[in-house]
């Protein structure tokens, strides 16, 4: 029979597709003997229908009149071998994506999505996974009605959509994302009754799953970063993987919520607040935490951050961001420190314990943390933190306060955390103007804007604050937003009122975290990068500058500005002095814009990352390139606080730097006074060798050249020339070779000049 298959007939015509429907209709059993024959038949049927729907309706007419879609079901119950399977569902898959006709009627397709497939075969399950993921291409609200069941106007069943997440954590990478794929589109069709299904149980107890998995993540990335902190001075790949599936993760909730189903936003709000935040982000953040934690504070931080950014839920923005205003014990307490779901319970991580050389701190640190404690004027400023290089937190102070005082006296990696969860928070549009207020973060022009709304249509006080002489303040007490969040949190642990900060007012947050960031700028052990973190996050709180500077802000300021010049003046005297005005004005426009720019630089995974760039210190070294790379950081740190002190005394920040550079005037370039005019001296450029050192090279034996031996500077670069000697022209010659002095150790230098051309079988 199979033979008769090949017989001549035009390959593309009803003919061919009346004659290979007609071949299978007649085939009992398919076995061993007749598999080839049936799975080119469903090849070319395939081909045939595909071609078809693009030339003539004919073809699909006869399809779905000699419902072959029934013979392809009658096919897949009677055949023994796997190839047939595979070729079936590839035949179906492709048939779906190309027609521009629907094949789901008469349930044969809701068959074939329960059909018991061996899916023990990998490829089998490949296919089968592209079988499904090909129906959910074609879902819209009038598909997806003949796809479903319904009873009293509620979905009952719906096939596609319960066996597809039955693999949503498949160990495979591939199935785990076609999977997603196709629970959003059907998600973003927009049916209401099935809205209702997926969002119901126990159908809804997928998204229970999907958020205990993502804690999963969580627990595994953060055991990974604390072994990978014992091992090596870099960060291995497998970091660097997990990291993105975790994110992966957080932007498939994303795009779950931006399907806009309002049940299913509030269950994962509840199951992310649940079973990761409070029980386990959260009371990771303490500094010295007396109880096991699970997750490292540095994972935390980074983990905060992404879910802020990424995840775009009202509510549980604004709840994570309420319980920044409880002590973490809290949560700790009321969870019983026990994991939730599957998670697997962890020893506690060490990760955040890096060597701390930097928290000893330098004399100046030490003056003006006495500063801080003898000034008794000007804003609240926390005594104990500042004096303290290594803070104790007491267990009544609220994880807000832990975040400043990371920012106060923690290390890099809890600087650079803290500033970009807080960053995060400013960033994040679903927070409430009345949260950040309570935070301490709200913007000044966002502040003023309210009060000038407010004054407008009469409400409150806003136009006797917006007009007096503190108009940034508000009425002390916390908003009734958040008083509503906070409440909500009491009632699922049972937290006392007594453990939040309900007696502060949003005025006295505000001055906690101005006195922060200028500690922190402040700081001689923290790396220019991130002070301009902290610059941007000053900048977006305080646009204009000096209104909410006190006078001991200003005092502490101007003395960091006067210790980084005084150690700027030393890098002058370094191995790098030609390059230092040079580096100050590229540095100027890169800090400028990264502390002017509408959102932060870095990525949230730059928490995790800058753990290795600061986890050993560099040793101090005499050679070129740690001094270059030194120097640079004092001009990072220089040119920081020089654009404070200007922004501080309320002046705009000018594009370059005002230097005057001394290598510019004539009487200091002996450039000019050898009549080069050139930027750069290039062999062949004629110059005066006057005062010059002359000397003589012999490249063969017995002919030697006179030269003469020089160095010049023009503005802030030099060189060493090697000129020969013009016969003809007196005090002239030509430029052989140039050598430029940047970075070149000055006694190095000297000791080859003298050896070169003082030593007699040089002369």
């Amino acid at each position: 029979m199979w033979l008769a298959f090949w017989r001549s007939r035009n390959r593309l015509s009803l003919d061919e597709l009346r004659y290979l429907t007609d071949q299978l209709f007649k085939i009992q059993v398919v076995n061993e003997v007749n598999k080839d024959f049936v799975i080119e038949a469903l090849r070319s049927i395939a081909e045939l229908i595909t071609y078809g729907d693009q030339h003539d309706s004919a073809f699909f007419e006869f399809f779905m009149e000699k419902q072959v879609m029934g013979e392809f079901v009658r096919i897949l119950k009677i055949s023994r071998p796997v190839g047939v399977s595979l070729q079936l569902l590839q035949t179906l898959s492709i048939m779906i994506q190309n027609l521009k006709n629907y094949l789901f009627s008469n349930e044969h397709i809701n068959y074939l999505i329960t059909y018991s497939f061996n899916f023990d075969n990998e490829e089998l399950l490949s296919y089968y996974i592209s079988f499904l993921r090909a129906i959910s291409g074609k879902l819209n609200k009038n598909t997806i009605s003949l796809l479903v069941k319904t009873q009293d106007d509620d979905v009952v069943s719906f096939p596609l959509y319960t066996e597809a997440i039955r693999f949503a954590f498949h160990e495979e990478n591939m199935v785990r994302t076609a999977i997603r794929a196709l629970s959003l589109n059907v998600y973003h069709v927009g049916d209401v009754s099935v809205n209702r299904f997926v969002a119901s149980p126990p159908h809804s107890k997928y998204f229970s799953n999907l958020v205990k998995y993502f804690c999963k993540q969580c627990l595994e990335l953060s055991e990974l970063v604390s072994d990978a902190l014992k091992s090596g001075p870099e960060p291995p790949s497998t970091i660097l993987a997990v990291v993105d599936e975790l994110e992966d993760t957080l932007y498939y909730f994303s795009d779950i919520t931006s399907a806009g189903i309002p049940d299913v936003g509030r269950l994962l709000t509840d199951e992310f607040l649940k079973h990761l935040v409070f029980p386990l982000l959260l009371p990771s953040l303490k500094t010295e935490p007396a109880y096991e934690v699970k997750i490292g504070s540095v994972t935390s931080l980074y983990l905060i951050c992404c879910i802020l950014h990424i995840v775009k839920i009202k509510d549980l923005a604004n709840s994570i961001a309420a319980g920044l205003f409880f002590p973490p014990e809290v949560f700790v307490a009321n969870s019983g420190n026990k994991a939730n779901g599957f998670l697997s319970v962890h020893e506690p991580t060490n990760e955040s314990k890096q060597p701390d050389n930097e928290s000893l701190g330098s004399e100046n640190d030490k003056k003006l943390k006495a500063y801080l404690v003898d000034c008794s004027t000007g804003t609240q400023v926390h005594e104990e933190a500042a004096v303290k290089a290594n803070v104790s937190i007491d267990s009544s102070v609220a994880l807000r306060e832990t975040l400043l005082s990371y920012i106060r006296d923690g290390n890099n990696v809890q600087v650079l955390g803290s500033l970009s969860v807080f960053a995060t928070l400013l960033q994040t549009k679903e927070l409430d103007e009345s949260m950040l207020d309570a935070l301490g973060i709200l913007p000044q022009r966002k502040k003023q804007k309210k009060l000038l709304l407010e004054s407008l249509v009469g409400e409150g006080s806003g136009e006797e604050q917006l007009f007096s002489s503190e108009s940034i303040s508000m009425k002390d007490g916390l908003s009734g937003e958040l008083d509503g969040y906070l409440q909500r949190i009491k009632d699922q642990y049972c937290v006392s009122t007594s453990s939040t900060e309900e007696g502060a007012s949003p005025r006295c947050h505000r001055f906690q975290v101005l006195d922060a960031l200028i500690a922190l700028f402040c700081r001689s052990n923290i790396p220019g990068e991130t002070l301009w973190d902290g610059g941007w996050l000053l900048r977006q709180l305080l646009p204009h500058g000096e209104a909410e500077f006190s006078s001991h802000h200003l005092v502490l300021l101007k003395e960091s500005y006067r210790s980084c010049t005084r150690a700027l003046l030393q890098e002058t005297r370094g191995s790098w002095p030609d390059l230092v005005l040079t580096i100050i004005i590229n540095e100027w426009k890169k800090c400028k814009r990264a502390i002017e720019a509408s959102s932060p630089r870095k990525e949230p995974k730059s928490i995790l990352l800058s753990q290795w760039k600061f986890h050993e210190e560099v040793a101090p070294s005499e050679s070129s390139i740690p001094a270059g790379e030194r120097m640079c950081e004092v001009v990072k740190v220089f040119v920081l606080r020089h654009q404070l002190q200007l922004f501080s005394l309320g002046r705009a920040l000018p594009e370059q730097p005002s230097i005057n550079a001394q290598g510019d005037h004539p009487e200091n370039s002996r450039a000019k006074t050898s009549g080069l005019n050139v930027s750069v001296p290039k062999p062949g450029t004629e110059l005066k060798v006057v005062d010059a050192l002359p000397c003589r090279i012999a490249f063969e034996r017995g002919k030697e050249r006179y030269f003469r031996f020089l160095a010049v500077s023009a503005g802030i670069s030099g060189w060493l020339i090697l000129a020969e000697e013009l016969p003809l022209k007196q005090n002239y010659g030509i430029i052989r070779v140039a050598a430029p002095l940047a970075g070149s150790n000055v006694r190095k230098a000297g000791a080859v000049v003298s050896f070169l051309f003082c030593h007699p079988k040089n002369r």
